[in-house]
C-alpha cells in the first residue's frame, strides 16, 4: 500500500496529545509576564486560539518533528543548514514565549516521532497485517517486554508528583511497548530494517534505549570470546561487528533485526532481520542461506546476528547441509562447535528444507 502523506499523520497527533491531558492534566506553573505595545498585541492574539490545554506532549513540537525531517530529506547544502536552525529556532520559541515548560518539547518530539513511525515513507506499516503469535515463546517474550514498558510507565507517572524528570520513563516505556509488539505478531518490521542494515530516523530514536540494552547485553556475553570465528572456505561466524570488524570482510549478512549496521561500515551489507530467540519464518531463512554462495564467490562473508550464538549459527549450519560441506546436521552442529563460538541452533531447524 502506497505510504500516508504526512498530512494523513495529523489525525494521531491530537488524539494521543488529548489523551495525555485527559490522565494528566498538566498545566503551566508560571504566569506570563505582561507586555504592552506590539508584542501584547501580538501575544493577546495568540492567545486568542492557542489555549494551553495541552503542555506535555507539546502539539507544537510533534508537528516540528515531522514536518523537520519531511523537508531535511529534500534539501541540501546551505538551505539544509538554515532548515536545522529554523527549526531549533521553532523549538525553542515555545520556552522563550513561555508557552511551555522543558519537559513539554522532549514529550512533544517522542510523540512526533512516534506518528513518523507508525506511518513510515519507506516500508512496510508497523500494524499491517498484525495477527496474535500462537507460538509460545514468543507470547512469554512478548509479555516480558510489556511487563517491562509497565514498569517504566509506573516509574514516569509516580516519579512525574516528585519531579518532571521522571516522565524520560516514558522513552524507554515506549521503546519497550514497541518491542512487545513485535512479539506479539508484528514481526521485525517494528524496527524498520533494511535490507542494506540502516534504520529510519523515527526507530532510531524511539528504540535507542532498547538498543543501548541490547549492545549492553552483546559485550556482556563476548566480551571474553573472539568476536568471529573461521567456519570454512572464506565463511565467517560472528556477533554484530563494528565497522573496524567489517571492513575485514566482502560482505556482511546481518540477521539481527534489533541493530543497526554501523555508519562508516564499508563494504556489502546484506540484511535478513530476524527476531531474536525466536525461529526465523523459513521463507526469511532460505533467502539468508541462499545468499551466502553467491556472496562467498566475491571474497569472504560474515554471517552475524546479535551474539553470533544462535540465528547467525542456524543459517551457517543450514548452509553447510545445502552446500554439501556438511552430510547432516548433526555434522553441521558439530562443525560449527568445533569452531570455538558456543551455538545454540534454533529448535524445529534441525533438519534443513
Amino acid at each position: 500500500s502506497k505510504p500516508p502523506s504526512t498530512a494523513n499523520m495529523k489525525p494521531g497527533r491530537p488524539v494521543v496529545a488529548v489523551s495525555c491531558f485527559i490522565l494528566f492534566p498538566l498545566t503551566a506553573t508560571f504566569v506570563r509576564p505582561a507586555t504592552t505595545g506590539l508584542p501584547g498585541f501580538m501575544f493577546a492574539v495568540l492567545g486568542g486560539f492557542d489555549k494551553p490545554f495541552n503542555q506535555a506532549p507539546s502539539l507544537h513540537i510533534a508537528l516540528l518533528a515531522i514536518i523537520w525531517d519531511h523537508w531535511r530529506q529534500r534539501l541540501s547544502g546551505l538551505l539544509l543548514t538554515l532548515w536545522h536552525v529554523w527549526c531549533f529556532l521553532i523549538g525553542a520559541s515555545v520556552l522563550t514565549t513561555w508557552q511551555h515548560h522543558f519537559i513539554d518539547i522532549p514529550t512533544g518530539a517522542l510523540l512526533g516521532f512516534f506518528a513518523l513511525w507508525l506511518f513510515p515513507a519507506r516500508g512496510e506499516l508497523p500494524f499491517a497485517g498484525f495477527r496474535l503469535t500462537a507460538d509460545g515463546k514468543a507470547r512469554r517474550l512478548s509479555l516480558c517486554y510489556a511487563l517491562g514498558a509497565a514498569l517504566a510507565l509506573a516509574g514516569a507517572a509516580i516519579g512525574a508528583f516528585f519531579s518532571a524528570l521522571a516522565l524520560i520513563l516514558l522513552w524507554p516505556a515506549l521503546a519497550l511497548a514497541i518491542v512487545a509488539f513485535g512479539y506479539a505478531g508484528a514481526g521485525p518490521k517494528v524496527f524498520q530494517k533494511t535490507a542494506d542494515g540502516r534504520v529510519s530516523l523515527a526507530s532510531r530514536i524511539l528504540l535507542w534505549p532498547y538498543r543501548l540494552g541490547a549492545r549492553v547485553n552483546v559485550w556482556a556475553w563476548t566480551r571474553r570470546l573472539p568476536p568471529v570465528v573461521a567456519v570454512i572456505d572464506g565463511v565467517f561466524l560472528g556477533r554484530f561487528p563494528d565497522a573496524a570488524e567489517a571492513h575485514a570482510f566482502g560482505t556482511v549478512i546481518d540477521l539481527a533485526a534489533e541493530l543497526e549496521r554501523p555508519r562508516d561500515a564499508p563494504g556489502r551489507w546484506i540484511g535478513f532481520p530476524m527476531l531474536d530467540l525466536l525461529p526465523p519464518p523459513a521463507e526469511t531463512l532460505d533467502e539468508a542461506v541462499a545468499a551466502i554462495e553467491p556472496a562467498r564467490r566475491q571474497g569472504t562473508v560474515l554471517v552475524c546476528c546479535a551474539l553470533g550464538f544462535q540465528r547467525s549459527a542456524t543459517v551457517v549450519a543450514r548452509w553447510l547441509v545445502a552446500s554439501g560441506r556438511s552430510h547432516t546436521p548433526a555434522q553441521a552442529r558439530k562443525q560449527l562447535a568445533a569452531s570455538g563460538r558456543p551455538v545454540h541452533l534454533q529448535l524445529g531447524l534441525d533438519e534443513p528444507a
